[in-house]
């Protein structure tokens, strides 16, 4: 079992192959993003590097102070303000509905004080992968009772999950209840409660779809994208077009034909079908490939940890970068159903560049502090 957090605080060397993961993706995703959104930036502002000037000042530049201090601030000290972090997040996530919030693509995402607008669910990401590793980590035998663990898990993912289906965020819900079953799971939890909680959940999830038109449309054009070519299967047919288009090699860097006038938001939703044209299957199978490595790699690292909340964090933030890797990936190929979810490093999106750098960074830093 992992001992108490305070008796071990060993200081062994980072672990470069995830330094090596995350960092490459994040400098591919510049010059991924400045290959797609070129013609996009030039139309709309007149400027073909907006989106990366955008992207470099508001996410990267952020997200490299992020992961540094990350990587030097021992993870340790984030379990006091666990509870905290998760109370600001959640507030911030309910605050895009007041007038500070911004509309924006048909749903209320985005958050706007002063000058500076950001997305509070990405925020959220990394806040109640900490809560968790701290309340699961606090008591070894709760994921096994009803009343101090599974109820109040359930009660917890349900507050999220109500705010976050009202601003048409079900993408993200999707990823963090996924993350917290596996934490959930990871520390201890009986299988029936898991199995009950996760087939509850999903029956929720499939009924609420189903009397939102939108969402039941993505569902409909993932069964059947051929006859909803013109209308909620345009998107997933266009991104076929662009990955078939792409062949082993690809058509080259910036060549994209697809991401001008056919591809929706080729920026964020749809940047791995623009990878998959410009440098064809074995670009796209690289970049997959790192995110796997990272993952998995992340979620072996936890098994090194000699206390439960590093272990925790560990398997809790590896589960959402592979988790929100796949969804993308697999959405845009026509594996699971559209959702609108960024590919973590690589897609425009200042908030959650800065987020998952952070993230890696405090990955890093547990690296450092396992046998």
């Amino acid at each position: 079992m992992p001992a108490p957090l305070a008796t071990y605080d060993t200081r062994n060397t980072p672990d470069y192959l995830v330094v090596f993961c995350a960092l490459f993706l994040v400098a591919f995703g510049v010059l991924m993003l400045a290959s797609a959104s070129s013609d996009l930036g030039n139309m709309r502002f007149g400027d073909s590097y907006y989106y990366v000037k955008h992207q470099m000042l508001y996410g990267l530049s952020i997200g490299i102070l992020g992961f540094l201090f990350a990587a030097r601030q021992y993870y340790g000290a984030y379990r006091k303000i666990a509870l905290p972090l998760l109370l600001v997040s959640v507030a911030g996530v309910a605050l895009v509905f007041s007038p500070l919030g911004i509309r924006s693509g048909g749903a209320e995402r985005w958050l706007s004080i002063g000058a500076i607008a950001f997305q509070p669910a990405e925020l959220l990401k990394l806040a109640l992968v900490i809560y968790l590793a701290a309340w699961l980590g606090n008591a070894p035998d709760r994921p096994q009772t009803v009343r101090r663990g599974l109820l109040p898990f359930v009660l917890v993912l349900g507050a999220i999950g109500a705010i976050l289906l009202a601003q048409s965020t079900t993408s993200t819900f999707v990823i963090l209840a996924a993350t917290a079953c596996i934490m959930y799971f990871a520390s201890g939890a009986r299988i029936p409660y898991l199995v009950l909680t996760m087939i509850a959940g999903a029956a929720m999830m499939l009924l609420i779809s189903y009397f939102t038109p939108y969402r039941w449309d993505r569902i409909t054009a993932y069964m059947n994208p051929e006859a909803n070519v013109q209308s909620s299967g345009y998107h997933l047919d266009q991104a076929r077009i662009a990955i078939g288009s792409g062949g082993l090699w690809g058509v080259g860097l910036g060549e994209s034909t697809t991401k001008i006038r056919y591809l929706p938001e080729p920026i964020g939703d749809s940047i791995f079908a623009v990878i998959a044209e410009e440098l064809g299957f074995v670009g796209a199978a690289t970049v997959a490939l790192l995110f796997g490595t990272l993952g998995v790699r992340t979620l072996l690292l936890a098994r090194r940890v000699q206390n439960r909340f590093g272990e925790l964090l560990l398997v809790g933030f590896g589960s959402v970068i592979g988790i929100q890797a796949f969804i993308h990936i697999g959405a845009i190929s026509g594996l699971t159903p559209l959702t609108g979810m960024p590919l973590p490093f690589i897609s425009y999106g200042g908030t959650s560049l800065a987020v998952f750098m952070t993230m890696a960074g405090i990955i890093v830093n547990i690296s450092k502090h396992t046998v």
